[in-house]
């Protein structure tokens, strides 16, 4: 084989080995990882927001773990958890008085939008999107009140 020949098929090699690289990293879920609210930058309506509340995602079999936990604004434990999908299906959701299932969809690479439902009536939606070179994430919440108005919440979290 002529040296030319060996430079080009290592050339190859080296750009397909950059490219499968880029792909797998490209291809990992940027929720994974542990989040903690940032109330200085967040914006709760009225007396929702949290004392204090952290987020863990785990990639497992079937797809990503969920767990929720902090302090109320009522000074009780906050404990959460579900296995959620992207496929648009519902999916159960412990320890939530608000919502019992919620349903996933991305929007794109950064993005997922949610429906919350209670006993399988839609009561809000979260838009979740990663920012900040994934350091950042932003939850969007829109929740319908019992007098038939509309809260909007914002919790800006930290990735740790």
């Amino acid at each position: 084989m002529s040296k030319f020949l060996k430079l080009l098929t290592i050339g190859a090699v080296i750009a397909l080995g950059v490219t499968a690289t880029a792909s797998a990293a490209n291809g990992a879920d940027p929720i994974i990882g542990t989040w903690t609210l940032n109330l200085e930058k967040s914006k709760f309506h009225g007396d929702r927001a949290p004392k204090s509340m952290t987020r863990t995602y785990s990639a497992v079999a079937g797809g990503t773990e969920m767990k929720v936990t902090g302090v109320a604004s009522s000074g009780t434990a906050i404990a959460q958890s579900a296995t959620l999908t992207y496929d648009g299906k519902d999916v159960a959701v412990t320890g939530s008085a608000e919502f019992d299932t919620l349903s996933l969809n991305k929007v794109n690479g950064s993005t997922v939008k949610a429906q919350l439902k209670k006993a399988g009536a839609v009561v809000g939606t979260t838009t979740r999107t990663i920012s900040g070179g994934g350091k950042a994430m932003t939850l969007s919440t829109a929740m319908k009140t019992a007098k038939g108005g509309t809260i909007h919440d914002v919790a800006v979290y930290d990735k740790q």
